[in-house]
């Protein structure tokens, strides 16, 4: 059986980390607290969440230079970001940076739950848990320079590796099952619970990643989604 999931909750508001405690830990996970961006960090070493809630509006160092960080330093636990602020720009930025999804303030914590359960569904899946093809086959797709790693989550083009966050893993894995398969947006992420908006900036963020080696693994079908292109 699977250990309990520990998630971090991150705000500088001391009612919002109640809420947001009392709904993950009646879902049956365990939650660690933070009330600034310093404490985050110290936390996320500490206790190895496997998610982090992160405030983006704190004081000293916001929840996008939590993110920055850890990203920098190779960390892709899942990040779902809160704001008071609903901008468009601000959505992208906190995706370009690694996060996994947004949820704006003031939020329902059934509806944050729902998005924290649809992050773990597409790690799993991205795992292979449940799998119902081989993980040989899945790992090399066929395709001649594209391989992925299933247990360590690494992405190869070639001899390059790509690093992406497990969110971007799991959208390249279930394209990777299906090479040539057009995927709506909905196949990509779940159960529809992000907008169309957040897969498309993901996609672009692992596009930016392989354009460093040269690469654009990923065809847009336009009016329908995306698939796996000849990885050549």
């Amino acid at each position: 059986m699977r250990d309990k999931r520990t998630i971090l909750v991150v705000d500088d508001d001391p009612h919002i980390r109640e809420i947001v405690r009392f709904a993950v830990e009646q879902a049956g996970y365990r939650a660690v607290e933070a009330a600034d961006g310093r404490r985050a960090l110290d936390q996320v070493a500490e206790h190895a969440p496997d998610l982090v809630v992160l405030d983006v509006l704190m004081p000293e160092m916001d929840g996008n230079d939590v993110c920055k960080r850890l990203r920098a330093d190779g960390n892709p636990v899942p990040i779902i970001f809160l704001s008071s602020r609903d901008d468009e720009i601000d959505r992208i930025l906190g995706l370009e940076l690694g996060g996994d999804d947004y949820v704006t303030k003031p939020f329902s914590p059934r509806e944050l739950l729902a998005r924290m359960k649809a992050v773990f569904r597409r790690i799993d899946a991205a795992a292979g848990e449940p799998n119902d093809e081989p993980d040989e086959e899945a790992a090399e797709v066929g395709r001649a320079k594209l391989r992925l790693d299933l247990d360590g989550f690494g992405v190869f083009w070639g001899s390059a590796e790509i690093e992406l966050t497990r969110t971007e893993f799991g959208i390249l894995r279930t394209l990777a099952r299906r090479p040539g398969k057009v995927y709506a947006r909905s196949e990509l992420m779940g159960d529809g619970i992000v907008s169309d908006r957040t897969i498309d900036s993901h996609v672009r963020h692992i596009r930016e990643k392989f354009e460093a080696v040269g690469a654009d693994p990923i065809e847009t079908v336009h009016g329908i989604g995306y698939k796996l292109g000849a990885c050549e």
